[in-house]
Parts: C-alpha cells; structure tokens; sequence
C-alpha cells in the first residue's frame, strides 16, 4: 500500500513535466465546439483521481470518471483522438 502512495505522490510531482504541451488541450476540451466548456472542466477535474490511478497502476485501474473524460476529450478534441489513453490521463494530471 505505501508503495502504491509513493509512486502516486511522485507521479503528481512529475506529472506537470511528463504531461508537456498536451496539458492546455486538455484544459481547454471542447471550446471550440460547446457552448458550455465549464461542463467540460467540470468532467475533466473530476477524473484526476481515476487519472492518478490509471497511470500508477500503468494502465490497470479504469475508473469511470476517466472514461468519461478520455471519451468527452477525443468528442471534442481532434488531437486527442491520436493520443494514447495514458497520454490523456497524464495531461488530466497537469491540469
């Protein structure tokens, strides 16, 4: 259990600078296409947790709020749907 907090909590502290220009297009999900982007904010923050999770456990843990996320960002997001689902999940982290 402490090794799966250890590498959780070095994973936030890094995320920021794996997680490279992706970050602000993920940030910015669906501006460009809904009148309603603080909906999509709203979906993408709350997968941070599920987001930690998925890219500890190196893919293994899906919750479903990260589904909901990795779904709405490839929806709105061209550059999103070439990107892995980790991919995805670390630019969630940098947010």
């Amino acid at each position: 259990m402490s090794k799966t907090f250890l590498s959780l909590a070095l994973l936030l502290m890094a995320a920021p600078v794996c997680a490279g220009s992706f970050a602000s297009s993920a940030s910015s999900a669906g501006s460009a296409t809904s009148g309603s982007t603080s909906g999509d904010d709203k979906v993408v923050l709350q997968a941070r947790a599920d987001a930690a999770a998925f890219v500890a456990s190196d893919g293994g843990i899906r919750g479903a709020r990260l589904q909901a996320a990795l779904r709405l960002l490839r929806e709105r997001r061209a550059d999103a749907r070439a990107a892995s689902d980790m991919r995805l999940a670390q630019a969630i982290l940098a947010r």
